[in-house]
C-alpha cells in the first residue's frame, strides 16, 4: 500500500489536546520542587538555561514550518517543490520516493550545519558569557558547570534532530506524535523529580531533559520509517538535495521574518515596558500574558493539527474540503476564547487567591480588552496559516511593519502619554488592527467564498 497522509479526525484532535495539557501540566508539577529544592540564585541560572534554549530554537528561523509544508506537499503525491505556490495534483498521485529521499538529505544537511554553528557559539562566547555569571553566583559552581555542559550537549542534539518532529506532523501522525510527547514529558518529569531530590542541582533538570530528548527522538524515528518506507527510500534515486534547499529557503526566510516580527508584537512590551513601569505591573501584565499563551495553544490545536492536511488539500486544489478546515477551526477558536475567557475573567483571581499567589491578573476591565486583542491575533494567524499552506507568505513584510509599529507605540504610551498597563495592553493592539488583524482573515475567505 502507497504510504499518505494520516486520517486526521477527532481522535487525533482529542489527542493533541492531551498532549497540550500534559506539556502544560508537566511544567506546573515540576515548578515547585524546583522552587522547593534550590536557592533563588539557582533558579535565576535556570531561566538563563530557558531562555538560551529559546534563542537556539530560533536559530531555525522558519525553516521547520517550510519542512513540515514541504513534508505534506511530497506525502500527497507532488513531483517538484516550487519557490512559490504548490503543483497542483489528483487524489490518486504516488509518492515521489526520491523527492522525499533528496529533501531528508537537504534537512539532515542543514540542521548538522545549524548544531555546528550553535556547538561553536555556546562553547565559545557562551561559557565566556556563563563564566562572568558564575562571578555573582554563590551556589555549587561545579553543578552549574556540568549543567551548562550538559545544556550544550541539549542544545546541539536538539537541533541537529530538529526536523524529526516535521516528519511526523508533515506525514499527519498527529495522534503519535502527541503520544509520544507525553512519553517524553512523563520521563523529564519524574526522572527529574527524582534527580533533584537526589541531590543533583541544576545537572538534574538538564540530564533529565536530555534523556527526554533522546527517548522522543528514538521513538519519533521508529514510528515515520516503517519498513515500507525504507525499503522504498533504499531503491529510490534522491533528488538534487541543493535545488530542494533553493526551493523553500526564500519562504522559510520569510516565515522567520514573520516570527520576528510577531516577537516584536507580542513579547517586547514587557521587555520595554519594564524600564518604565514597577516591577509589580510587569508581573500582574506577565502572568496575565502567560496564561493568555496558554489559552491561545488551546484554541488553535484544532489548526495546529490540521496542517499536514491544509498543505494536501492545497495540492489537491480541494477548496471544498479547506473550507470545512477553515470553519471548524475558527469556530473552535471562537468558542474556547469565549468560554475560556469569561470562566478567566470570573474566576481567575478567585484561583490566585487559593494558592496564596502574592502576584493577581489585571484588572477586569483590562483582562477583556486584552482577551479581545488576543482573539483577533490568532484568528487572523490562523487565516495566514491558510494561506501559508498554499507555499505563499505574502504578510512577512506586514508582520515587520507591525512589529516595528507596536515598539514606536509602546514608547509613545509609556513614556510623553505615561498610560501604564494600558500602554502595554493597547500598543499590540492597535498596531495589528491597523492591518493584519482584518486582512488576512477577508483573503481567505474571498479565496474560499468569493465574498
Amino acid at each position: 500500500m502507497a504510504e499518505k497522509i494520516e486520517h486526521i479526525g477527532k481522535k487525533e484532535i482529542a489527542w493533541s489536546y492531551a498532549g497540550t495539557a500534559f506539556t502544560i501540566g508537566a511544567g506546573v508539577i515540576l515548578l515547585p520542587f524546583i522552587l522547593n529544592r534550590m536557592s533563588q540564585e539557582t533558579v535565576g541560572i535556570w531561566n538563563i538555561f530557558q531562555t538560551i534554549t529559546v534563542l537556539v530554537l530560533m536559530l531555525d528561523f522558519g525553516f521547520r514550518p517550510t519542512f513540515v509544508r514541504s513534508i505534506s506537499y511530497i506525502f500527497s503525491g507532488v513531483k517538484t517543490l516550487q519557490k512559490d505556490g504548490v503543483s497542483h495534483i489528483d487524489a490518486t498521485a504516488t509518492v515521489d520516493y526520491g523527492l522525499l529521499k533528496g529533501s531528508l538529505i537537504a534537512m539532515q544537511r542543514f540542521y548538522r550545519w545549524m548544531a555546528l554553528a550553535v556547538f561553536i557559539i555556546l562553547l565559545t562566547a557562551g561559557t565566556a558569557y556563563f563564566h562572568y555569571i558564575l562571578q555573582r553566583y554563590n551556589g555549587d559552581h561545579q553543578d552549574a558547570m556540568v549543567a551548562w555542559v550538559v545544556l550544550i550537549a541539549i542544545n546541539c542534539y536538539n537541533l541537529y534532530t530538529y526536523y524529526y518532529d516535521a516528519l511526523l506532523t508533515g506525514k499527519g501522525y498527529i495522534k503519535r506524535s502527541q503520544q509520544i510527547n507525553i512519553i517524553g514529558q512523563a520521563l523529564y518529569v519524574g526522572l527529574a523529580i527524582g534527580l533533584i531530590y537526589a541531590g543533583f542541582g541544576l545537572t538534574a533538570i538538564v540530564s533529565s531533559q536530555l534523556v527526554s530528548t533522546f527517548v522522543r527522538r528514538v521513538l519519533t524515528y521508529h514510528v515515520f520509517f516503517t519498513p515500507e518506507l525504507k525499503e522504498n527510500l533504499k531503491n529510490a534515486v534522491p533528488k538534487a538535495p541543493k535545488e530542494i534547499l533553493a526551493a523553500i529557503t526564500p519562504n522559510a526566510i520569510k516565515i522567520g521574518l514573520t516570527q520576528l516580527g510577531g516577537f516584536l508584537v507580542n513579547k517586547s512590551a514587557v521587555l520595554i515596558g519594564s524600564a518604565f513601569l514597577s516591577l509589580e505591573d510587569i508581573a500582574s501584565y506577565g502572568i496575565t500574558l502567560q496564561v493568555m499563551d496558554i489559552l491561545a495553544r488551546c484554541a488553535t490545536v484544532p489548526y495546529q493539527s490540521f496542517l499536514p492536511k491544509l498543505a494536501q488539500c492545497r495540492a489537491e486544489n480541494d477548496l471544498e474540503q479547506l473550507k470545512r478546515y477553515y470553519l471548524m477551526c475558527t469556530g473552535s477558536l471562537l468558542l474556547i476564547y469565549l468560554v475560556g475567557g469569561a470562566a478567566w475573567v470570573g474566576l481567575g483571581d478567585w484561583a490566585l487567591d487559593i494558592i496564596h499567589s502574592q502576584t493577581h491578573f489585571v484588572p477586569a476591565a483590562m483582562l477583556m480588552v486584552m482577551l479581545l486583542i488576543n482573539t483577533l491575533e490568532q484568528n487572523h494567524a490562523v487565516a495566514a496559516g491558510f494561506i501559508m499552506a498554499d507555499n505563499k507568505i505574502p504578510f512577512f513584510i506586514p508582520s515587520l511593519i507591525s512589529g516595528g509599529a507596536t515598539v514606536i507605540l509602546l514608547w509613545l504610551f509609556l513614556s510623553p502619554l505615561d498610560m501604564g498597563t494600558w500602554g502595554m495592553i493597547l500598543a499590540p493592539g492597535i498596531a495589528q488592527l491597523a492591518y493584519q488583524n482584518w486582512k488576512w482573515p477577508s483573503v481567505i475567505i474571498k479565496e474560499l467564498w468569493g465574498k
